[in-house]
């Protein structure tokens, strides 16, 4: 405990708190967001008068959460340092989820009014914090108001219970258009995640996000599926099993993070969706213990290239294999040590601009251990993951860390100096990930002195405090008795 305490008052002498982000949200670029993946209807009910019968215990209905309740919890997601927050599809819907869309002119009531949006989005933005909600362009009600007013336009989808816009019908390119172009501009979000589009033509979606871009200079237009189109973030689900694959399990073939690579537009970065398998099943399938294994997948989320999304309980270890089971009402009962450690290194990384947009470069990829560099010209960061059985040891080059340099550990007291062979040997314990900053040996720790000053003077004065409490209750039962 006293390791961690220096650890992370050295942190927070440097880099300040996590809930405060280094860069305003009119400065932010996509590279500097890190991302809060949720649904209205399972995150909190902050006001049961829209319930309309929603039942918590129901998992394919409603379970009450609304946009009152996103507001109400906006200080959880900032305390973690998420700098926004994506909330689904909030169209009028016939499903919790918001996926089948009745109309793309009137919200959800169930999640609440259009003031009470307004009110939920003013709240973010006070904490400097962007909101972001799904335009599904498929997959929606069949009876969505267009499917009576215009013949032709829906044809059922795949799956027999939702509809799906005839792409081919510019008709129906320039309605879906105009619609998503009124949504922003009357929300004022900050972000649309265009969802459901199948195989639509990029040129079609290049139009739909020039017109966006065109209302709303400032807005983000991203997708949760493969596409050529000109998004903010590139969605590729070929990470996502690369990360599934290398932090799964002890051990692993972690080849597949040779692909993990800097890209611009930045990639998303993600070990789950609210449309996949939740990561900690596969976590539990192999009897692995959620919360280690989140430890070190955490670290990698937030300090690899690219944007950070994390889907609604991960910092409370949420399995499942499929909706609704993936989609359960978030309860808050926090694992404090996981949501402790996710503030951690998305703080970090908010405080560091090097983290979010620096240069990268995998310096040792095999079986569970991994180490890589994040740098610029500001700062140089080591990365060490060791994902395996054991203790390991890597040995850095002079060529790769400097001449008369040390490596000062992030989450623990550790502290690397160059060997008189050249090479700065970093040794991790097994199941373990940390974070080293590069600076000048000058011989002197002076921010682990200084937090060890702060603790030893924090420890005197609840001495202190003690002795005084212990001496005044005794003063106490004295006069007591002797009035007695």
């Amino acid at each position: 405990m006293f390791k961690k305490t220096v650890a992370a008052l050295g942190a927070a002498l440097l880099f300040g708190t996590a809930m405060i982000p280094a860069v305003a949200a009119d400065e932010r670029t996509i590279h500097d967001e890190s991302i809060y993946d949720t649904l209205v209807d399972r995150f909190y009910n902050g006001a049961t008068e829209n319930d309309q019968g929603a039942d918590p215990r129901d998992s394919e209905g409603f379970n009450g959460g609304d946009f009152a309740g996103l507001q109400e919890k906006s200080d959880y997601l900032q305390e973690m340092g998420f700098t926004s927050v994506s909330i689904g599809p909030i169209f009028e819907t016939a499903t919790y989820d918001g996926r089948a869309v009745l109309s793309y002119e009137e919200i959800e009531d169930r999640f609440g009014t259009e003031d009470e949006l307004g009110d939920m989005l003013s709240a973010y933005h006070d904490k400097d914090m962007a909101v972001y909600a799904d335009f599904p362009l498929g997959g929606v009600s069949p009876d969505h108001e267009w499917t009576a007013e215009h013949e032709g336009w829906a044809i059922p989808s795949d799956d027999g219970e939702t509809a799906d816009w005839d792409l081919g019908n510019e008709e129906v390119r320039e309605a879906l258009i105009d619609a998503a172009v009124s949504f922003a501009a009357e929300t004022g979000l900050d972000g649309i995640r265009l969802t459901n589009f199948g195989e639509a033509d990029p040129a079609f979606l290049n139009r739909m996000i020039d017109a966006l871009k065109k209302e709303s200079p400032s807005i983000t237009v991203f997708s949760d599926a493969l596409s050529e189109a000109d998004f903010d973030l590139v969605y590729d689900p070929d990470v996502m099993e690369a990360l599934r694959a290398a932090f799964v399990e002890m051990d692993p073939d972690s080849a597949t993070l040779d692909k993990i690579e800097k890209t611009d537009p930045p990639s998303m970065m993600f070990f789950d969706t609210l449309n996949t398998t939740r990561f900690t099943t596969e976590m539990v399938e192999r009897r692995m213990f959620p919360p280690t294994r989140w430890n070190i997948a955490a670290t990698a989320l937030f300090t690899l290239p690219g944007v950070p999304v994390m889907t609604y309980g991960t910092e409370i270890a949420v399995a499942g294999k499929e909706a609704p089971g993936t989609h359960p009402l978030h309860n808050f009962k926090t694992d404090e040590e996981l949501k402790d450690h996710i503030t951690d290194v998305n703080g970090l990384r908010n405080q560091s601009e090097t983290l979010r947009t620096g240069d990268f470069k995998l310096l040792h990829n095999e079986d569970g251990l991994i180490v890589y560099k994040r740098f610029s010209d500001e700062e140089t960061w080591i990365v060490v993951l060791n994902n395996t059985s054991e203790t390991q040891r890597i040995d850095l080059s002079e060529e790769e860390i400097g001449e008369g340099k040390r490596l000062r550990a992030l989450m623990d007291d550790n502290l690397v100096s160059q060997a008189d062979s050249g090479e700065y040997r970093v040794v991790l314990d097994r199941e373990e990930a940390d974070l080293f900053i590069v600076e000048e040996d000058t011989g002197l720790n002076i921010p682990y002195i200084i937090a060890a000053i702060l603790v030893y003077v924090t420890f005197i004065g609840f001495i202190y405090m003690v002795w005084r409490k212990g001496k005044q209750r005794a003063k106490d039962e004295q006069a007591a008795r002797t009035k007695k």
